[in-house]
């Protein structure tokens, strides 16, 4: 019998059954009445945001302050495993890993596209103005910065501390047993799975949808290849293809490398673009539009525009499709770094998670924004060009521009796999009682449905994919809302019980600590026992 502390990874649970029948259900709808299916996704969409738009701000800027607060406590000091565990990863390639699952596909595609669409139509400036390219800067900051990796912060803490810390199997429902008691081991914890594979499988597929738009964008400006969703499709087959072969070599190796692969990739892009652009506009509208960001901060994460009509019509197709979005991949970036971040303390992880993609991604929006600007400004038909096409427009008017072209598509490609890579390995360690190590089988089913739901969600938008991707996002993030909510309060109970035990404070509880760390190395050598006497098993079995 296989002991639920160690599952094999082989072995089906209820949530792959119930979770496949409704990803199954949701591309046989799609392909036989796709516009139907759009029609329905958008309706939600909209409602939810006519609603609810307020319930997301809110929530979302909770989550934030709720890090900064932890990154003060005492809490901080707790360790996102045993007092033994040490990090798995170096810490760039831990840094990498982050972000590369985190935000990928969506820095290159809005990179350019989204500070020209905010200068064109901004949330309360006059358009193409100096204090709209202010505007246009500042909110692409926000919509990258705090909030989104607040969301996976909060999840991946839950997590990794349930699991690394307390012993219980990687699943998200685990995570709730401080709040809910045994029943998570129930329908109730079976619920809470299949929604958080559910919210997975639609984020994921929305970003695989837009680097699927980009591809074929970037295809089409250089070698005049038809925007349509055959093209589209027959890019969905090939990088599936290419993912799947990721996924099958392991954690360690495929997505370790290819994170590696595109910091690479984006770095050189990122300094190529510095220096051939405008370079001390670039410099100057980052500091300022980092100040403007940082000054407005709590007032628009809050600000849901009642009086004004022109930015609350902005909130519905930007911001609050962003934290649907997030929100919606909050399950799948959480999983992850929750699985690469054991032996961090819950002060590290938070910092790092919270400033370092911020960061980067300030000075990623900087670069490609402000040129987009700069070059739409001297060049009007930039402005026209559609959002998966712009950024290679933009780079038409630099020098080394088949370079710079090239190694976009290489890096959309590259993030595509990456992202595609971690979700079905997230997908697999969900539907198999949170083994750390899914079966390939398992994995690769969840690689053709998050590709099929990809490839349904731009057939069922038609000429507006990107608007039914958005909708999606929306809509999916909406009933996983409250499963977070539950884990943020779900790790603060059992956290601060920890905190008290221990008497973490200024002046720690040293005979507490003590006692602890010896209760430690005992599971440890009783985890070694464990271990030997399993691979003794397998031998004899053998």
């Amino acid at each position: 019998m296989e002991n639920p502390e160690h599952p094999s990874g082989k072995k089906l649970s209820n949530v792959f059954i119930y979770a496949s029948i409704i990803v199954g259900l949701m591309v046989v709808i799609g392909i036989v009445i796709p516009d139907r299916f759009g029609i329905v996704t958008s309706n939600v969409g909209s409602w939810i945001i006519e609603y609810f738009g307020w319930y997301y701000l809110i929530i979302t800027t909770l989550m934030v302050f709720f890090c900064i607060f932890l990154i003060f406590s005492p809490i901080g000091k707790l360790k996102l495993g045993k007092p033994y565990h040490k990090p798995e990863f170096r810490t760039i390639s831990w840094l990498a890993m982050l972000f590369s699952a985190g935000m990928g596909i969506g820095l290159v595609f809005y990179g350019a596209a989204e500070p020209v669409q905010h200068y064109l139509g901004p949330p309360t400036a006059d358009p193409q103005t100096e204090a709209a390219m202010i505007e246009a800067m500042r909110s692409t900051f926000f919509h990258y910065g705090f909030h989104a990796w607040a969301m996976y912060a909060v999840v991946a803490l839950a997590l990794a501390y349930s699991q690394f810390r307390k012993g219980e199997v990687g699943l998200l429902s685990k995570t709730l047993r401080p709040i809910l008691g045994d029943r998570v081991d129930g329908p109730i914890g079976v619920a809470v799975d299949v929604l958080s594979v559910f919210a997975t499988i639609i984020g994921v597929a929305v970003s695989l949808g837009i680097g699927t738009l980009q591809i074929n964008g970037g295809l089409n400006y250089l070698f005049n290849v038809p925007i349509n969703i055959v093209t589209q499709g027959i890019i969905i087959a090939v990088v599936t293809f290419l993912f799947l072969i990721s996924a099958w070599s392991g954690l360690s190796k495929g997505i370790q490398y290819l994170s590696n692969l595109n910091m690479g990739l984006a770095g050189i892009l990122l300094i190529t673009v510095l220096i051939i652009g405008p370079t001390m506009m670039i410099l100057n509208m980052m500091n300022t539009s980092t100040g403007a960001m940082l000054d407005t901060f709590l007032y628009n994460s809050l600000d849901v525009a009642p009086l004004n009509q022109q930015k609350n019509d902005w909130l519905e197709v930007w911001t609050i499709y962003y934290w649907g979005w997030w929100m919606s991949w909050s399950p799948f970036v959480g999983i992850f770094i929750a699985r690469v971040s054991r032996g961090r303390t819950v002060r590290e992880f938070i910092i790092a998670v919270l400033l370092v993609p911020t960061i980067v991604s300030i000075i990623w929006f900087s670069v490609f924004g402000v040129t987009g600007i700069e070059i739409g400004q001297s060049t009007p038909s930039i402005f026209e060009l559609n959002p998966e096409t712009m950024l290679f427009g933009i780079f038409n008017e630099l020098p080394l521009s088949t370079i710079l072209s090239v190694t976009a598509l290489l890096l959309i490609a590259s993030f595509f796999v990456t992202s595609a890579d971690s979700a079905t390995y997230v997908l697999g360690m969900q539907t198999t009682f949170g083994s750390l190590q899914p079966s390939n089988k398992v994995k690769v089913i969840w690689g053709v449905a998050l590709s099929s739901i990809a490839f349904v969600l731009l057939l069922s938008g038609g000429e507006s994919g990107l608007n039914a991707l958005q909708s999606a996002a929306i809509v999916s993030a909406f009933p996983f809302s409250i499963v977070i909510i539950s884990m943020m309060v779900s790790f603060y109970k059992d956290a601060n019980e920890e905190r008290k035990y221990l008497g973490l404070s200024i002046t720690p509880n040293k005979q507490r600590m003590k006692e602890y760390v010896e209760k430690s190395k005992r599971e440890r050598a009783e985890e070694i026992k464990l271990r030997k006497q399993m691979e003794q098993e397998a031998e004899s079995q053998e």
